[in-house]
């Protein structure tokens, strides 16, 4: 005889699972809490505790009924869920990756694109510059309580993609192309001042060595490029960083209705 809890468990197991699905997505993908450096099994429990929290709230949004049991049904909606946490998560995470960008092209103005370490948030080798500005970031994200934004998203995220199945490939595709070509352009802000200090620095050094053929421009362009780059670098540190944490604030923002 089934008793009142057996049926009411399957669904509620179901509901969870759906729950888990977008909330664990997003977690991985999150900034500052997402990273490869941070424990796996850190990010499960944060991931299993979010959805705790948001799960009162969300389970009236989901499909109920034993029609939504059904196991292809499920696998649809668990599909899409899943779907929906990628791309919003790999949204964000294209915003956030402008510092790894501009890193590489002040790198590249500096004629440091040689100086190579691991990456340590998402692995691999990128430019030195490009990691400090990415664990820079990472580190300012936390420290302004940017990732309780972030959180806030993930709840909001319900209200903007409700979980009806598998989401439209058209919105897919143009919230993705939004989130690279403002991640593109932000890089571009970002770098701005070294593209100029490396237009004007190789234009002075061509007139230069029209002037003085005899010098040996080389050897003084490298270490005069490097000495001058940091300095610009420490000057405007903090407003580039500023820029970048105002972007991506205003970008979970409007996740948020704000």
């Amino acid at each position: 005889m089934n008793t009142p809890l057996d049926l009411l468990l399957p669904g509620f197991a179901a509901a969870f699972i759906l729950t888990f699905a977008r909330v664990g997505t997003l977690i991985m993908l999150m900034p500052g809490l997402g990273e490869q450096m941070i424990s796996g099994r850190l990010r499960l429990s944060l991931a299993l505790l979010v959805t705790l929290v948001l799960f009162p709230t969300v389970r009236p949004l989901l499909p109920t009924g034993n029609a939504a049991l059904a196991a292809p049904v499920l696998i649809g909606l668990l599909f899409g869920e899943i779907l929906i946490g990628l791309m919003i998560g790999l949204s964000v995470r294209m915003v956030v990756a402008a510092l790894q960008t501009a890193g590489v092209v002040i790198s590249q103005q500096l004629g440091l694109s040689f100086a190579m370490t691991v990456d340590p948030t998402m692995g691999g080798q990128q430019a030195a510059l490009g990691n400090f500005l990415s664990l820079l970031g990472i580190t300012l994200v936390l420290a302004t309580d940017l990732h309780h934004l972030a959180l806030e998203a993930i709840g909001r995220s319900y209200m903007v993609l409700p979980p009806n199945g598998v989401p439209g490939m058209a919105d897919a595709a143009k919230l993705a192309l939004d989130a690279f070509s403002r991640g593109f352009a932000l890089a571009v802000r970002i770098s701005g001042p070294f593209i100029v200090f490396g237009i004007l620095f190789n234009l002075g050094l061509g007139v230069l060595s029209r002037l003085m053929p005899q010098l040996q421009v080389f050897f003084l362009a490298v270490p005069a490029s490097v000495l001058i780059g940091m300095m610009l670098l420490v000057a405007v540190l903090g407003l580039v960083m500023g820029l970048f944490l105002d972007d991506l604030g205003r970008y979970l923002g409007a996740f948020l209705g704000r």
